[in-house]
């Protein structure tokens, strides 16, 4: 991986009831890292992180650690930063956590398994020089969460998908809207990307449990509200160009996560959905922010 560069492998989890929410990313070259940013080097691999994000009732936690290359390990079939790790072993992804939050600490430990039906095809380019590349490989899989701490089991679907790059995110995109809804059998994702060159990118996508694609209308344009603290802005599309935020499960400067309501190829759906502001997170005064809550350890 050259300089600049990154991978990530990323996890979004739903209960069954939709009550409790789970993100998992692992990181080499951690792109939202502002340690990252400020280092002469640009080595992606001094620069390593798992993310993991709580949603829910019962518990709230968000854990990002930064580690250098000392607690990175990885093959072709496991990674592990620190304490955490994911592994395949064929049929089953397993992903150990044991991680601390901040700024206040507390621990975050436990087992999460995701057993695939399939893969899609991939990956798509994000920009047209093809410098960073994103695969929705699972979109629609079992997943089983056990955690010691908090003490928190539930059942449920998840989405895995892995991104790849040469470049830093901020010097190719301004910003990007992406979510991800299941349905009766399978899974829709829209990913709208505006790019740093003016051009924009809006990928609908539609898949079977086993990663088969199907056909899916683009669907139309459905603006949403801004998050109450930071004034984020949303959108997002549906069928008949309406939707509407149920919960806003992060609400940063930058960077917002939600649960809408809305329809998609036919059915009423609830999707899991994102936007990033590349153009906020480059500013200044918000990289000073980020360390508060991702510190670093060496």
């Amino acid at each position: 991986m050259d300089r600049d560069g990154y991978v990530w492998w990323y996890v979004d989890a739903l209960s069954a009831d939709g009550r409790q929410g789970l993100t998992i990313i692992a990181f080499i070259g951690s792109v939202f890292s502002p340690y990252y940013a400020w280092d002469p080097t640009r080595d992606p691999f001094n620069h390593c992180a798992i993310n993991v994000v709580l949603y829910g009732e019962r518990a709230n936690r968000f854990c990002m650690t930064e580690r250098g290359r000392t607690a990175l390990e990885r093959d072709a079939d496991h990674i592990r930063i620190g304490q955490s790790g994911l592994e395949w072993d064929g049929t089953t992804l397993t992903i150990r956590l044991d991680e601390v939050t901040a700024p206040i600490p507390t621990r975050v430990r436990g087992t999460v398994r995701i057993r695939p039906a399939g893969f899609t095809p991939g990956p798509h380019h994000l920009d047209g020089a093809g410098r960073h590349r994103w695969w929705p490989m699972a979109p629609n899989s079992p997943v089983e969460v056990k955690l010691r701490e908090p003490d928190l089991s539930w059942r449920g679907t998840a989405y895995f998908d892995t991104n790849h790059g040469d470049t830093a995110l901020e010097a190719a995109f301004t910003d990007w809207t992406w979510c991800r809804a299941d349905l009766r059998d399978g899974a829709a994702i829209l990913y709208d990307v505006h790019r740093r060159d003016g051009t924009d990118q809006d990928l609908t996508l539609c898949f079977a449990p086993d990663g088969t694609p199907r056909e899916i209308a683009p669907p139309r344009r459905a603006d949403l509200s801004r998050t109450r603290l930071w004034r984020m802005p949303r959108h997002t599309r549906s069928d008949d160009g309406r939707a509407e935020v149920l919960r806003t499960f992060e609400d940063t400067p930058f960077y917002a996560r939600s649960h809408l309501a809305a329809t998609l190829r036919g059915e009423s759906v609830r999707p899991v959905h994102e936007s990033l502001s590349l153009t906020r997170f480059s500013n200044p005064l918000v990289r000073l922010m980020l360390p508060f809550r991702m510190p670093r350890r060496t």
